[in-house]
């Protein structure tokens, strides 16, 4: 037994309300940056849809992830050492800018600068990467609550295993929104794709992370990368990724995405795993088994035999306590509620999600019956077929059984709660319907439900003793260090990004100063600067100069 420390989530998706503060606010904080303007760390779709970028579900077309090759050995889907040396200076797995999108911004400045004219002016969409007028064909959101409609619904690549009698049906029963960021895997194939060694897993806490200092743009990663969560800086000729906000999670705080997610569907905590057993793990013949495969890598961390391994591991007594308190190992192995992505890829991901029941209750409801009555739920689930199909080919490799599993139990909770609520005693027979006992539906509840901030994200912050290698690869991953991204070489429009942190993109024309102007950009003749990624350079204008009073009255005096 190896026991090591991993970083990671659980998003309930019966509380994603499609608002999409979690994608702006990642935005804001990491891929406000000139060369990124496409990229969304975090971004929310609409199920059934394409996904973002199109279709990248379908892996026969862009090889991600890993697979069993003839002995029962793991390999990267889109071919070994071999086959990336003659194509890795002409990689043709990739995704093309129409299929992320090209972004845009509105020329508003012309609706108030425009001349008096018969016709009222308008503000023409702008294509952020050539700064010219631009068609609105596609974005990270097109598929937005028309994902299951007759004309979109079809390009799902997942709709394309089911039946068209499926198809027709699913379309008007189930729609839901799925938030992704990158998984974190603990197989990961972008880190064995990458021929730079450029992307590592941190050993503290699991976290993947791109070295830029390493990274030579061959975008291999991309290409291995299943989730398609691994971007290419068109400005840098890097490659950049989710960072789970590292540096905010090693004091303890929560990624920005969780902050500021309006649902509270998010729990990030701590999970400690078996190590050596990943690759077993991963190896799964059948992809049925890949789900119970990787609950069964997750270790106990009450378990005196994990504490004791722990601490030879020399993971700090702290980390292992707030394992013991994570609601990442209730959700995934005392609950059984939570499933992971594309368990199929093999990559072992490390951000999992509670499939939504919410949809299925309507339909209930829509009968005319008691849509929280535990029997007509339990019947419900059992008869609704097409959208357990369907998470099941999202969540379990096509295998419905734990699907409607967790729905039972979740319709469980629901029913359970709802005497108590209502101030009749509970029955204890539907806990045991599902396996559970009161008490535990009871906890359950309370962590889906009630679960305070603390309690949804259990953090334990890094220790100081480990703070100067920290700082060392914080330096290494930084995305606004002296040299780094974003700080050398100039763009389309010749901008010495190296000069000054780059304001906020408010509309075309500041956009295009900015990236044409030589000196600091200026608004209404003052210098701004942007503090979510500020490189640590001191502005013009921020203290006095030197000879000059400090304070009115105070003699002329040299600094």
């Amino acid at each position: 037994m190896r026991v090591m420390a991993q970083m990671a989530m659980v998003m309930n998706l019966d509380k994603c309300i499609g608002c999409h503060t979690c994608s702006v606010t990642c935005k804001q904080a990491w891929t406000n940056r000139s060369g990124v303007e496409y990229v969304w760390f975090n971004n929310v779709e609409t199920r059934p849809g394409q996904g973002y970028p199109r279709t990248y579900e379908d892996q026969d077309r862009w090889r991600g992830g890993w697979e069993l090759n003839y002995r029962g050995r793991l390999q990267l889907k889109g071919g070994g050492r071999l086959r990336k040396l003659f194509t890795i200076f002409s990689n043709p797995i990739l995704p093309a800018l129409s299929d992320y999108y090209e972004p845009w911004t509105y020329d508003y400045e012309n609706l108030t600068t425009a001349p008096a004219q018969r016709h009222t002016p308008v503000a023409r969409p702008k294509s952020l990467i050539t700064g010219r007028d631009t068609k609105i064909e596609w974005s990270a959101n097109w598929d937005d609550d028309l994902g299951g409609a007759p004309e979109f619904g079809h390009r799902d690549p997942l709709l394309r295993k089911l039946s068209e009698q499926v198809r027709f049906e699913f379309e008007q029963t189930f729609m839901f929104y799925l938030p992704r960021i990158c998984e974190h895997c603990l197989n990961p194939s972008c880190a064995a794709s990458c021929p730079s060694g450029a992307i590592y897993k941190r050993s503290e806490d699991g976290i993947v992370l791109v070295d830029q200092d390493r990274c030579r743009g061959w975008r291999m990663c991309v290409s291995g990368c299943p989730y398609k969560k691994v971007y290419f800086n068109h400005r840098t000729g890097k490659a950049e990724k989710c960072t789970f906000c590292f540096p905010r999670v090693e004091v303890g705080l929560p990624t920005v995405c969780a902050e500021t997610c309006v649902g509270r569907l998010r729990y990030i905590g701590l999970v400690l795993y078996d190590a050596d057993k990943v690759l077993e793990a991963a190896a799964t013949p059948e992809e049925h088994g890949l789900y119970e495969a990787q609950r069964e890598v997750f270790l106990d961390p009450a378990d005196p035999e994990v504490r004791r391994e722990a601490e030879r591991a020399g993971i700090p007594w702290d980390w292992v306590e707030a394992a013991d308190r994570s609601p990442i190992y209730a959700l995934i192995n005392t609950y059984k509620v939570a499933l992971p992505l594309h368990p199929e890829y093999r990559t072992m991901p490390m951000v999992w999600y509670i499939p939504p029941l919410s949809p299925v209750v309507d339909i209930v409801r829509d009968t005319g019956h008691d849509a929280e009555d535990h029997g007509n739920l339990f019947a419900a689930i059992e008869a609704l077929r097409i959208p357990v199909d369907y998470l099941a080919q999202l969540f379990t490799a096509g295998d419905p059984g734990p699907v409607t599993a967790i729905l039972r139990r979740l319709a469980a909770m629901r029913s359970y709660m709802r005497d108590i609520n209502l101030g009749r005693e509970p029955q204890e027979r539907i806990a045991e319907a599902v396996g559970m006992s009161g008490e535990q539906i009871y906890d359950m509840f309370r962590l889906l439900a009630l679960a305070k901030y603390d309690e949804r994200y259990v953090i334990p912050p890094a220790h100081t003793e480990s703070a100067h290698g920290l700082e060392e690869l914080a330096t290494e991953c930084s995305l606004d260090y002296e040299g780094g991204p974003g700080m050398t070489g100039s763009g389309p429009f010749g901008e010495n990004s190296g000069g000054v942190s780059p304001i906020a993109v408010e509309n075309f024309r500041m956009l295009r100063n900015r990236q044409t102007s030589e000196t600091a950009t200026s608004v209404g003749g003052h210098g701004r600067v942007n503090l979510l990624n500020w490189d640590g350079k001191v502005p013009d204008g921020l203290f006095p100069p030197e000879g000059v009073n400090h304070r009115p009255g105070d003699a002329e005096r040299p600094r």
